[in-house]
């Protein structure tokens, strides 16, 4: 496959992340004054408060991490090789890890489940059958469902953790 042909397969996550991204952009250049009444400053990161997290909160955000590295390196890289197979079970644990770790973290609704729960639900249910997809030689489903995942489950929740009130927005916003 050329590499035009796997940057035109990636195309469809660029255009996600153009559209989740440029509205906030947008938003934080024209209303820059307006976030800086709501206490939002650009500061050098302040680990001390991710160092301080809760070792789950630690190990959800290292396998995340992780994901999201191994993550891009698969959807740009060559389908089907062994690097990409041992690579792709590599992704599947740490998307396991983030996944369960979740259930453990009840910040956003102490004591009860969140939304995010459900999208965790969803991707420990999602995993097994996009892998049993692959063994079975269903690219397409493969593809679509763990480009679903890469992007719903990593990408999309990630940013939903840089909004104020969490952890993440606190070590570099507030």
């Amino acid at each position: 496959m050329t590499r035009f042909a796997r940057l035109r397969r990636l195309a469809p996550s660029a255009l996600a992340l153009l559209l989740l991204g440029a509205p906030l952009a947008f938003y934080m250049v024209r209303n820059g004054a307006g976030l800086a009444q709501a206490g939002f400053t650009l500061h050098a990161p302040d680990w001390t408060r991710l160092v301080g997290a809760p070792a789950v909160i630690q190990v959800r955000l290292a396998a995340a991490l992780v994901a999201l590295a191994i993550g891009v390196v698969l959807l740009a890289g060559v389908k089907g090789t062994r690097r990409h197979r041992i690579l792709g079970w590599t992704w599947v644990l740490a998307m396991a890890t983030t996944a369960m770790s979740s259930f453990f973290i009840h910040q956003i609704n102490p004591g009860g489940l969140s939304l995010i729960h459900a999208l965790s639900g969803w991707t420990l249910v999602g995993l097994p059958m996009a892998v049993y997809a692959a063994r079975r030689h269903r690219v397409q489903a493969h593809r679509r469902a763990m480009t679903g995942m890469f992007v719903g489950g990593l990408v999309v929740a990630g940013l939903l953790t840089f909004l104020p009130g969490r952890l993440l927005w606190a070590v570099f916003f507030a």
